[in-house]
């Protein structure tokens, strides 16, 4: 069954190829897009906070943050209280460019299922939900069933 299941991931994957060549020719590329994507997640955080989360050196973040903010991506706001920090905020441009990344998405998912009937397309959405609430319930709980399972896979 995993090598089946792991079809999910190649199909992610290839979405995601596609996603990320269209948003190219917006200018993103996939680091721009997920440090863009830290900064909606985190409203007012710091460099220091993005390299944390995204493990980027200092001359890295610095570079990207520049860059980003030259494109009208992201505003950056003096810290009221420590005036040698800068909070980083996403700007209306972001929010355009998330509703073109789902948008993109969206046209490829619906195109890789055209050849579903409607009873397919409700089978297929209801079980494919049941797995994200699971997966989405793992996530949160700290994966403790995953990981479990692969200390059980490495014992055998």
């Amino acid at each position: 069954m995993s090598e089946e299941m792991r079809e999910i991931t190649k199909i992610a994957r290839e979405v995601s190829k596609f996603t990320v060549k269209t948003m190219k020719a917006e200018g993103i590329g996939t680091g721009e897009f997920d440090f863009i994507h830290v900064i909606r997640h985190n409203p007012g955080i710091t460099q220091k906070g993005i390299r944390e989360i995204l493990g980027l050196d200092k001359g890295a973040c610095a570079r990207r943050t520049a860059s980003l903010e030259a494109k009208g991506y992201l505003i950056r706001k003096q810290d009221e209280n420590d005036k040698r920090n800068w909070k980083l905020y996403a700007s209306d441009k972001v929010e355009r460019l998330k509703l073109s990344k789902v948008e993109i998405e969206n046209i490829y998912y619906d195109w890789l299922i055209q050849g579903f009937n409607e009873e397919e397309k409700k089978t297929f959405y209801f079980l494919l939900h049941t797995l994200y609430l699971r997966n989405k319930t793992e996530s949160k709980a700290g994966f403790p069933h995953v990981q479990k399972a692969i200390k059980e896979h490495e014992n055998q």
